[in-house]
């Protein structure tokens, strides 16, 4: 039975104490109600180890929103895979929108930094998804095909197991717009079937594929309530907790 999960992206947002006073205000809300899901959160890099320290990892998993393609080196500004897990971070976000547009991360870079992510024993959060003109195009299927192909098929079917995907269609990212229910399950029920033709059913069924496009609690239970959204990768909305928490209880009864 696949994980139901939310993970919070951060991205370039709050200062060291900004965000501990935050995830300790989820930690304490989250302990008296756990959830009926996986939560986590990535912060900036300045974050983990304070955060680390700080939060129990069985109540809200931490992540880092990126590493780099080396594991060490004259490469300034990186942070490496071996760092993030000595320091005992758990999960990484790889191939996010962002950073494929602003730092025109490529598959072929992807796929190293998915492969030194295992290596570290860390949980890959892999993103994939399509621009505005490849959905108005009627080519948006092809897109993320060619994008989980490219960077994740050349794993063994227990390392592709050990992944989280994360379907963001670009066009709903910070732009207020999201895509509807059904948008949402075609999609991720096309993903599903696209790994149940590599890896078999077994593996299909039991990856864990997140909604990441302007989710928020307005709209969270009914994209989670179809079958095949198994949770979200929350942006914006994950920045306060009266706006997160309500996200994360989309799965209670």
């Amino acid at each position: 039975m696949r994980t139901k999960i939310v993970a919070g992206n951060w991205k370039m947002n709050k200062s060291v104490a900004e965000g501990l006073e935050l995830v300790e205000t989820l930690q304490k809300e989250l302990k008296e109600q756990r959830p009926n899901c996986r939560v986590i959160v990535a912060p900036p890099f300045l974050h983990l180890v304070p955060m680390v320290e700080r939060v129990d990892q069985s109540i809200i998993g931490i992540g880092a929103q990126n590493c780099a393609d080396h594991t060490s080196g004259a490469y300034t500004g990186e942070v490496a895979a071996p760092m993030l897990s000595a320091s005992g971070v758990r999960y990484v976000i790889i191939g996010h929108s962002e950073r494929r547009a602003y730092y025109h991360e490529d598959s072929e870079t992807l796929a190293t930094k998915v492969n030194l992510a295992l290596a570290e024993g860390l949980t890959p959060i892999f993103c994939v998804g399509e621009q505005l003109e490849d959905r108005d195009a009627d080519r948006h299927f092809d897109v993320v095909e060619k994008q989980i192909k490219e960077a994740l098929f050349h794993l063994s079917s227990e390392d592709f197991s050990k992944l989280i995907l994360a379907y963001e269609p670009v066009w709903a990212i910070g732009t207020g717009r999201t895509a509807t229910p059904e948008q949402a399950q075609e999609m991720h029920a096309r993903i599903r079937s696209f790994v149940a033709s590599k890896y078999g059913q077994e593996v299909a069924d039991n990856c864990s594929i997140l909604y990441g496009g302007s989710c928020k609690a307005s709209n969270a239970k009914e994209l989670f309530a179809n079958p095949d959204v198994d949770g979200g990768l929350i942006g914006g909305a994950a920045l306060a907790a009266d706006t997160f928490l309500p996200i994360i209880r989309a799965f209670d009864k």
